[in-house]
């Protein structure tokens, strides 16, 4: 059973019957080359909630090209003032744990509710392609087919956390495009999630019960990041054991330091499947909201994360000026193997490729 006291409300997870709809899955192409589109015509289809320009718009924002650089700074320099008027949840969890079975559950009864539903499913990229090779759009196929939901996977780009190096540009291009709720579904392998933290407003740890810490991959870090805890998968023979999960995790969250100052964390159960807590989970999160507003936590926090993302941005532009810099690209392999056939320490050999950049000291 869910904590709340809210756990008795009825839960409207059915998709009503009518005409089939068309995919909303965000699609690379029909075959062969489109028509490249102005700065002006993104941002006037992203404002307009036209599906395609979307999608092309965020193709933009995630391209490594640096043709495409440009103009994508200019469309989200267009696209920030509209910005910032949705909720945004991430969610995160070791695969198996129902994140993308819950997320289709919990966009269908937002839809139901009035709400339009953005996700960004992020995909550990493929080591050969770079491409996304979870395929969530396949793992959502009813919440894809409904006109105000809107489904984009992305690759993660090796990122910390599985989180896509510009999943917050896309997040923004969402809010301007209409969608007043963002889910990010998040790979979850144990890696550092603080990344996911600094893209949301709340964050959701999905466990499954039955599974202890070490088959889990958690760590107290991660544990100590969520807003709120779910013990997915509560139905059937998994009952009592998602009874025991919710428990034993309830009774950790005590000796552990919250995120917030305001907000306290607590543990749930929910069924992805029969819907059950699912409600109640969208009850937390909208609780959450007006706990954090009623103490001016929700847009500081927000202005911190806009902060982080500048010094990311920073970070990112040093790092790939490094890694093409001619004088470092020369040196790089040389010193690689020096420092693996233990001819010459790891410092040295850094202190070498900061003198070929520029730098002369490690300070």
């Amino acid at each position: 059973m869910a904590k709340s006291s809210r756990k008795d409300r009825k839960s409207a997870l059915h998709v009503m019957p009518g005409v089939d709809q068309p995919s909303n899955m965000a699609e690379s192409g029909t075959g062969g080359k489109r028509a490249s589109l102005s700065t002006d015509e993104y941002v006037k289809g992203v404002l307009s909630g036209d599906r395609t320009r979307l999608a092309r718009a965020i193709t933009l924002v995630e391209s490594n090209s640096r043709a495409h650089f440009e103009q994508a700074r200019e469309v989200v320099k267009e696209l920030l003032p509209h910005s910032g008027h949705s909720i945004r949840v991430g969610i995160t969890g070791v695969p198996g744990a129902g994140k993308s079975t819950f997320i289709e559950a919990l966009g269908t009864l937002l839809i139901e509710r009035g709400h339009k539903v953005a996700v960004t499913a992020v995909d550990p990229s493929s080591s050969l392609s770079g491409g996304s090779i979870m395929g969530d759009k396949t793992r959502m196929e009813s919440l894809a087919a409904n006109p105000k939901a809107f489904i984009r996977p992305s690759p993660s780009g090796g990122a910390l956390g599985g989180v896509a190096r510009k999943t917050r540009e896309t997040i923004l291009l969402f809010e301007a495009a209409g969608y007043d709720t963002v889910l990010v579904e998040t790979v979850g392998v144990g890696q550092s999630e603080i990344a996911v933290r600094s893209l949301v407003d709340f964050f959701l740890l999905m466990l499954v019960p039955g599974a202890g810490d070490e088959l889990q991959g958690l760590k107290k870090g991660v544990v100590e990041l969520a807003d709120a805890i779910l013990i997915n998968k509560a139905d059937g023979d998994n009952i009592p054991a998602a009874k025991r999960a919710q428990s034993e995790y309830e009774n950790a969250l005590h000796y552990l330091t919250p995120s917030s100052k305001v907000w306290t964390p607590h543990t749930y159960t929910a069924s992805s499947t029969t819907g059950e807590g699912v409600a109640e989970i969208w009850a937390v999160v909208e609780e959450f909201v007006s706990v954090l507003n009623d103490h001016g936590e929700f847009q500081q926090q927000r202005k911190y994360q806009a902060r982080d993302w500048t010094h990311e941005l920073v970070k990112e532009g040093l790092l790939n000026r490094f890694a093409t810099h001619p004088e470092v690209m020369k040196r790089m392999p040389e010193l690689e193997t020096e420092v693996m056939e233990g001819r010459l320490p790891a410092t040295t050999a850094a202190l070498e490729l900061l003198k070929a950049f520029g730098v002369d000291a490690l300070d």
